[in-house]
């Protein structure tokens, strides 16, 4: 007699790893073109308080242009409704992203970090069943109804390559937003370097 495996605790999902920031030094320096009157290699760093009062000023002046020379690239873990989300900041690319296209017939769907935990657990067991169906017999009817059904609390993983001034939009959109994953993203913006200035 087969045994049926049941889903492990699912948690809320949203994991960051491998962030790094590049380009600091440079855009601060870059920052200070504006008034410069010949830039050359030798061009002086503008002092903090001008570099912080750019840093800070309204999205959408203009002044805070040189933020979009730090480039942040991170690894990031969330559930399909947050990249639906995502996907309508023009300066946050994808790298590269797990597929679900290509691997989503493969997938443990009972491993405990697959789906976030607010997946309905009768979803999840239908999705298992389709999966089933489409392994059993891969025809383009079982793929297309396996793929279409996959729910949007499915964690997918991407590398994503974006700059602070479009983190510092994203932060004042979304730090009290009703997705929890969102207010999470932005307590990880609030642990990238100097970021005091940009996300207060």
């Amino acid at each position: 007699m087969a045994t049926q495996r049941t889903a492990r605790r699912r948690t809320q999902m949203l994991r960051v790893d491998n962030a790094r920031v590049f380009g600091v030094t440079d855009s601060f320096v870059a920052s200070g073109y504006p008034m410069s009157k010949k830039v050359t290699d030798a061009t002086p760093m503008p002092k903090v308080g001008t570099i912080e009062r750019l840093a800070s000023s309204p999205i959408g002046s203009g002044h805070d242009q040189f933020l979009t020379g730090i480039i942040v690239q991170f690894d990031l873990t969330v559930p399909i409704k947050f990249w639906t989300e995502m996907q309508r900041y023009h300066f946050m690319d994808f790298v590269s992203s797990q597929s679900t296209m290509h691997r989503l017939a493969k997938m443990d769907l009972l491993s405990a970090d697959v789906f976030d935990e607010n997946t309905d657990t009768a979803i999840i067991a239908r999705l298992v069943t389709l999966q089933n169906a489409y392994n059993t017999n891969p025809t383009e009817e079982n793929f297309l109804r396996l793929v279409m059904s996959c729910p949007t609390g499915l964690n997918l993983t991407a590398r994503m390559t974006t700059n602070y001034r479009q983190l510092k939009t994203i932060y004042k959109q979304r730090k009290n937003h009703r997705l929890p994953h969102w207010r999470k993203f932005c307590e990880f913006l609030e642990t990238l370097p100097l970021s005091e200035w940009i996300f207060r």
